[in-house]
């Protein structure tokens, strides 16, 4: 059986990574064998020689998400079916089942790296999920850690017809939430949601405490834009559905490693080589996983890993997830990144009231939409346009759009009833919504 609750490693049992790293010796082989009960680690490892010690464990090819998808559906179980708590699938868009899986006591893990929230979390918190639940590991993950802490759970939902944003709004407001949960694209939405309704975020909600945030980039100046606006602090998380929370956000800002948990490395892929820090994918074997052991399992996440001492004296690793930041399109000859162009479009001030923004690189210039209320319109295309040209050297051309443009203010205002399928109908009325849900 998996650890339980007691005999997990918690936050201020060791003093620095040498203490964490006995703390990972000594749980490697139990996580060992456990993998090798599964039908995929059975065949790769070699029984009479099992790895026993980290140095050991580095002779292992990796794990990819290719070989979970060749595994579908139970080819990574380790545990009998019966054991099984829940079943899980990735977010992943390669069009393949990406398979995940946790038993009872893999859930105790999972809820309590989660809940390591420096700003706490108790029976006193009324805490709003506001990401997806269904397959995704991401809404049940945060669900189970409020109530591990005795909070009330609110399930939002991200993908429900059932909880549009004037509801969101209503319910923060009505409910006296603390605590939520949610993509950063989310807080912003709300923002608008909220001003429509009247309501001014941040003075009118009083109860509110902070932003749980993670699942995609989040540039220094949009969280800080976010945190301005809700009036708390926005505290990130880092993880996978295949993993559960794998780093999360100490008091001085720096995202920490959970390695008492799991073991982390650096992979580069240029040239196949794998160290303890610096810029690579990051690769992670976690500890205490009965149902799915992963072996250093590379999550093809891009990050840059610290051992750098920080003020908090949690004596973990730091990371920063770099994900797509490198990533960018071609104009004329610089190369223009999401994360960059980001940092300019939130940097504006905040009285002209920025939240929403597209663009489209195009061979020789940048197109850039945001939505800007008319008094500050001419001013925050001028201010946009410079700082481009600054930090790319590129031509743009920036266009400011009426609020309500790029996000339509029903989206923001509609509260559609969901009724349950029907098949009979009265004269006149609209078949066509036979059996669906609405």
């Amino acid at each position: 059986m998996n650890a339980s609750s007691s005999s997990l490693p918690q936050l201020g049992q060791w003093n620095g990574m040498d203490d964490v790293r006995r703390l990972q010796e000594r749980q490697l082989p139990q996580t060992i064998s456990w993998a090798a009960r599964s039908p995929f680690y059975g065949k790769r490892l070699n029984s009479a020689a099992l790895p026993a010690s980290t140095a050991d464990l580095a002779t292992l090819p990796l794990t990819t998400k290719q070989d979970l998808r060749d595994n579908y559906p139970y080819g990574m179980l380790a545990v009998p079916k019966e054991r099984l708590a829940t079943y899980h699938e990735s977010s992943g868009t390669a069009g393949q089942p990406t398979p995940s899986y946790y038993t009872e006591e893999d859930w105790i893990d999972l809820a309590e790296r989660f809940a390591r929230k420096w700003c706490g979390m108790s029976e006193k918190d009324i805490f709003l999920v506001r990401t997806p639940y269904a397959l995704m590991l991401t809404g049940h993950l945060a669900h189970a850690a409020g109530r591990l802490r005795g909070a009330t759970i609110v399930p939002g939902d991200n993908r429900s017809l059932a909880m549009p944003y004037a509801r969101v709004v209503r319910v923060l407001h009505d409910l006296g939430v603390t605590l939520t949960w949610a993509v950063a694209t989310e807080y912003l939405l709300w923002a608008a949601a909220a001003t429509i309704a009247g309501h001014r975020p941040g003075a009118d909600f009083p109860a509110l405490r902070a932003l749980f945030t993670g699942g995609e980039p989040l540039t220094t100046a949009r969280r800080q834009r976010i945190s301005r606006i809700w009036g708390v602090p926005v505290i990130e998380e880092y993880g996978s559905t295949e993993t559960g929370s794998l780093a999360g956000e100490c008091p001085h800002g720096r995202l920490h490693l959970w390695a008492d948990r799991a073991i982390f490395e650096v992979y580069d892929p240029a040239t196949g080589t794998v160290r303890t820090e610096g810029q690579g994918q990051l690769v992670v074997t976690p500890l205490y996983r009965e149902a799915m052991p992963l072996l250093r399992y590379n999550l093809e996440d891009n990050v840059e890993v610290s051992y750098a001492d920080c003020a908090c004296g949690w004596g973990l690793p730091s990371v920063k997830v770099l994900g797509r930041s490198a990533f960018g399109y071609r104009v004329g000859t610089v190369t223009v990144t999401q994360h960059r162009l980001e940092e300019l479009v939130f940097s504006l001030p905040d009285s002209y009231g920025v939240l929403f923004w597209r663009a489209r690189a195009e061979p020789e210039v940048l197109r850039v939409e945001i939505e800007v209320p008319e008094e500050h319109r001419e001013a925050a295309r001028a201010e946009l346009t410079a700082s481009i040209r600054t930090e790319f050297g590129a031509d743009s051309d920036v266009a400011g759009l009426p609020p309500g443009t790029l996000v339509p203010s029903a989206v923001l205002t509609s509260m559609s009833d969901v009724v349950k399928p029907r098949s009979l109908f009265g004269p006149g009325e609209d078949w066509d919504k036979a059996l669906l849900y609405y």
